[in-house]
C-alpha cells in the first residue's frame, strides 16, 4: 500500500481519513454507553441483557441487508448511512423514556450492520491482493487512533458538561465524516447482476465452507474480549466510584498498544501466514484475564488489560484480513456481510454469558469466563490455513504466464 500516490493521497487513506471521525464519534459513544443505560436500568446484569439482544437484531440485519447491498452503489449508501448515524445520536442526547432509547438502539444495531458492511467492502474493493493484510492494519490503526482519542474526550464530556453532550459530540464528528467522503469524491459503484434473493440461504451457504468456518470462530474469539472491556469494565470501574474520566482514561490507554503494533503485525502476516500470530494473540489475551482473577487492586487491574491489548492488536485486524484471503471478489458481497454476523453473535454470547455469572457470582469471576474462552480460542486457531499473501500473489502471476 502506497500511503501517497502521485497527485495526493490514495483512496485507502482517504478512507482511513473519513473512518477516523465516523469511530471518533461511534467511541466516543461506546464510552459512556454501559454507564448511560446503567443509569435507566440500574443493573449491569439487565445492560448485559439488553445489549445483547441489540446484537442479535444487528446479526439479523446483516444478512437480510445483502441484497441491498448487491444491488447498490455502495459508497453512495454508505454517506446516506453516515447522515442517519448522526440524526440518530442528537436524538439519543434529547430522549429519556427507556422505551424510546431502546426502540432507537434496534435502529442504530441495524443501519449499524450496514455501516460495518459496506465500509470493508469498499476497503477491499480498494485494495491490491498483495496488500490485504497491510492495507487493513493501516486502517484498523488510524480507527484505533480514533479510539484512543474518543474516550479521553468522552470522559472528559461526560464529567463536566453531561452524557448527552457526548452525543452531540459523536454526531458532530460523523457528520464531518459525511462531509470528507464526498469531497474527497470517493466511487465504487460496483453491483452485481445477479441477487441473492434468498437471504436465510445465504447464512447457511457461508457454513459450508469449513475454512468460513474457522475464520468466523477466529474472528469471534476478538469480539467476545471487547465486551469485557468496553461494557463489563466501564461498569465495574464506575461501580467503584472512580467515575467517567478513570473510564476514558483506561479506554484510551487499551488502544496504545493497538496503535503500536497493528500495522507492523499487517505487513509480518502478509510476509510470514497468520498461524502464529493468532496463537499468540489469543494466548495474551487468555494469560492476563486469568491474572486479573488473582488480583484485588482495580488500578493494577487496569494496567493488565491495558497491555493485553498488544495480544489484541495481534488479532484484532489480522482476522479479517484472513478472510478477506479466503474468499473471492464474487463471494464479497454475499460473504462479508454472513462473516460480520460474528461481531453480534460473539458479542451476544459474551454479554449474555457475563450477565449470568453476574447474576450468581462476584465480578471477578467475569475473568474467569474471557479466560477460559481466549484459551479456546488461541488452540483453535491452529485449524487456520498460514496463507501468505505475497507468495501466494506470486504463484498465481506464474500460473497466469505459463497459461
Amino acid at each position: 500500500m502506497h500511503i501517497v500516490k502521485r497527485g495526493g493521497f490514495s483512496q485507502v487513506s482517504k478512507l482511513g481519513l473519513a473512518g477516523f471521525f465516523t469511530s471518533l464519534g461511534i467511541a466516543a459513544v461506546t464510552t459512556i454507553w454501559a454507564v448511560y443505560l446503567e443509569s435507566y436500568l440500574h443493573n449491569a446484569s439487565y445492560v448485559g441483557f439488553v445489549t445483547a439482544f441489540f446484537m442479535i437484531v444487528g446479526v439479523v440485519a446483516y444478512i437480510f441487508w445483502v441484497p441491498f447491498i448487491e444491488k447498490h452503489k455502495k459508497t453512495k449508501v454508505y454517506s446516506f448511512i453516515l447522515l442517519l448515524f448522526a440524526l440518530f445520536y442528537v436524538l439519543f442526547s434529547m430522549i429519556s423514556n427507556i422505551f424510546l432509547i431502546i426502540l432507537l438502539g434496534i435502529a442504530v444495531s441495524v443501519i449499524g450492520s450496514l455501516r460495518i458492511s459496506l465500509y470493508g467492502i469498499i476497503i477491499r474493493d480498494k485494495t491490491r491482493d498483495t496488500s490485504v493484510s497491510k492495507n487493513e492494519g493501516f486502517i484498523y490503526t488510524v480507527l484505533n487512533l480514533a479510539f484512543f482519542v474518543a474516550p479521553i474526550l468522552a470522559g472528559y464530556i461526560a464529567s463536566n458538561l453531561g452524557i448527552n453532550f457526548v452525543f452531540l459530540f459523536g454526531a458532530a464528528t460523523i457528520f464531518i465524516s459525511f462531509v470528507l467522503m464526498n469531497f474527497f469524491g470517493i466511487q465504487d459503484n460496483r453491483v452485481k447482476k445477479k441477487i441473492d434473493k434468498k437471504p436465510h440461504r445465504i447464512f447457511l451457504d457461508f457454513f459450508k465452507k469449513k475454512k468460513r468456518v474457522i475464520s468466523y470462530i477466529l474472528s469471534g474469539g476478538r469480539d467476545f474480549w471487547w465486551v469485557l472491556i468496553y461494557i463489563y469494565i466501564p461498569i465495574y470501574i464506575f461501580d467503584a466510584g472512580l467515575g467517567e474520566e478513570i473510564i476514558g482514561y483506561f479506554l484510551g490507554a487499551v488502544v496504545i498498544p493497538l496503535i503500536l503494533v497493528e500495522y507492523s503485525v499487517g505487513k509480518y502476516v502478509g510476509k510470514r501466514g497468520f498461524k502464529k500470530v493468532f496463537f499468540f494473540g489469543y494466548l495474551i489475551l487468555a494469560v492476563s484475564a486469568f491474572i486479573c482473577f488473582f488480583v484485588s487492586n482495580i488500578y493494577v487491574i487496569l494496567i493488565i488489560l491495558s497491555l493485553a491489548s498488544f495480544g489484541a492488536g495481534m488479532v484484532e485486524s489480522t482476522t479479517e484480513s484472513y478472510f478477506l484471503d479466503i474468499i473471492t471478489k464474487e463471494e464479497r458481497d454475499k460473504f462479508y456481510p454472513a462473516y460480520n454476523t460474528t461481531i453480534g453473535i460473539s458479542s451476544f454470547f459474551s454479554r449474555a454469558l457475563g450477565a449470568v455469572v453476574l447474576l450468581i457470582f462476584p465480578f471477578k469471576f467475569i475473568f474467569i469466563l474471557f479466560g477460559v474462552f481466549m484459551l479456546g480460542v488461541s488452540f483453535f486457531s491452529f485449524k487456520a490455513k498460514n496463507i501468505v499473501e505475497e507468495t501466494r500473489v506470486k504463484f498465481k502471476n506464474k500460473k497466469a504466464l505459463v497459461h
